[in-house]
């Protein structure tokens, strides 16, 4: 199957010039489909990452009857289908919006969402923003001037604790002590910080997007994001907070708050997190972290499942060994009004029963036989890769093959197939680039492939980039 050419960049900006945008993006989403060397690919965004069981039980469903029967995390935690065949996009569709994860067709690729993916469980962080993350979804979806927003548009709400701080958002929610929070906007150099009251925290959030758009209509470079405004044209933060009657005072840009993300293994009151070999799950892994009151999927291509319902026992054995992580590749057969806020969401029904350690740890045994990395120290934990050949046309080599035999260490390594670095991880990592020559540059240095293993054990541990 060819893959469809992509249109003609714009030309690039000389230094110190602003970004000019000629097109809207080509991000990709669960009704616009993108033609890839092994079919068409779905992203599905899911604020927070956020899915119910039902979700998850569709989620594998389409995943198994139109794709390739797995599941890919990206580095937002959002979902991707691939293998798709050209004429399932209404079948697809009909899937997706029946288990209720298209809230509104035309806001679909804007509701990119990342929240600390464990707030409300391990009693750390300020405020539960895992609730804010659906609050801010239904202001989204009511707003119809958002659905102008980039699929590349990122809201990122923390909750103290800085695990998701450094995703790169452009609107940004760091919850502090004594119900405030400090509200950021990204724009480069010319971040703009306000600290105003916890209860406001998704009018204020929904508020700077706006104020986004307005300025970028004003720039007329077709900015996607803030910080490829030109100077001289900020977004009016303050007016817009005032206009939509939040009380916020504008403070220095301070520093944030930064944590590493969880480890895989027993989180609290029966939650678990584990992670998905090379960011991707079979749809008998994703369906393994079942039962559970719901499945949040991390921007560290990883997956909290929460405890189960009460009536409702995690299994203590597998039901059957799942494929392996990097089955073949095989292509699935064809087959609102605006409002002044969103309703307050509610938050999740508490077990009425306390879970012990044992009853965890045989959870643990039983998503590790699944194939799914339950400890820090396992193979592949902290390895992600970009599609890589065969499945994309770009890449240079077989990257998730040699990603595979990743030496363990301290650092996140991502092994990518081209230049664009598709899906690497935020903050500190390794990077191992395909050259094309049957070599890769580990963190910049030329590395043949059969020396790779040891090049990347030596960066993982001592970092030369």
């Amino acid at each position: 199957m060819l893959a469809a050419m992509p249109p003609t960049p714009p030309p690039a900006a000389e230094p110190g010039e602003p970004r000019i945008r000629d097109r809207g993006d080509a991000c990709p989403g669960a009704l616009r489909l993108h033609s890839a060397d092994d079919g068409r690919l779905a992203r599905l965004r899911l604020p927070a990452g956020r899915l119910t069981s039902r979700q998850v039980e569709i989620l594998a469903r389409a995943a198994e009857t139109l794709g390739d029967g797995r599941i890919s995390i990206t580095s937002r935690g959002n979902a991707e289908l691939r293998g798709l065949a050209d004429d399932c996009g209404a079948a697809l569709a009909e899937l997706l919006a029946d288990a209720g994860l298209l809230p509104s067709p035309t806001h679909e690729r804007v509701r990119n969402i990342v929240a600390s993916p464990t707030a409300g469980l391990d009693g750390l962080g300020h405020a539960d923003v895992q609730l804010w993350a659906r609050g801010l979804d239904a202001a989204l979806c009511a707003a119809p001037r958002a659905a102008s927003l980039s699929g590349r548009f990122l809201f990122v709400l923390d909750d103290g604790r800085g695990d998701v701080t450094g995703l790169g958002g452009d609107v940004t929610l760091v919850a502090a002590e004594d119900e405030y929070v400090t509200l950021w906007l990204d724009g480069g150099p010319e971040r703009q910080v306000f600290r105003l009251a916890a209860a406001d925290a998704v009018r204020a959030a929904l508020a700077a997007a706006l104020a986004f758009l307005d300025a970028a209509d004003a720039a007329g470079n077709g900015a996607w994001r803030p910080r490829e405004l030109p100077a001289g044209h900020s977004p009016d933060l303050a007016g817009a907070l005032a206009r939509a009657g939040i009380a916020a005072e504008p403070v220095p840009v301070p520093p944030l708050p930064s944590s590493p993300p969880p480890a895989p293994g027993a989180l609290r009151d029966g939650a678990v997190y584990v992670l998905a070999p090379l960011g991707r799950l079979t749809a008998a892994q994703l369906r393994a972290l079942l039962p559970a009151g719901e499945i949040r999927l991390t921007p560290w291509r990883g997956a909290v499942a929460t405890a189960p319902p009460t009536d409702q026992a995690a299994p203590t054995e597998p039901t059957a060994r799942t494929e392996p992580a990097e089955p073949a590749t095989r292509t699935g057969p064809a087959e609102p009004t605006p409002q002044a806020g969103p309703t307050a969401p509610t938050a999740p029904t508490e077990p009425a029963t306390p879970h012990t350690d044992a009853t965890t740890a045989d959870r643990l045994r039983v998503l590790d036989a699944c194939g799914l990395i339950t400890r820090s120290d396992a193979p592949g934990a902290g390895v992600t890769a970009c599609t890589g050949r065969p499945g994309c046309a770009k890449s240079l080599a077989d990257v998730r093959a040699d990603a595979l035999a990743a030496p363990a260490g301290p650092l996140p390594v991502h092994f990518s197939g081209c230049a664009r670095r598709c899906g690497h991880p935020y903050g500190d990592w390794v990077e191992v680039l395909a050259t094309g020559d049957d070599g890769y540059l580990v963190d910049g240095r030329a590395t043949p492939r059969t020396s790779l293993t040891e090049a990347v054990a030596t960066a993982r541990t001592y970092p030369t980039r």
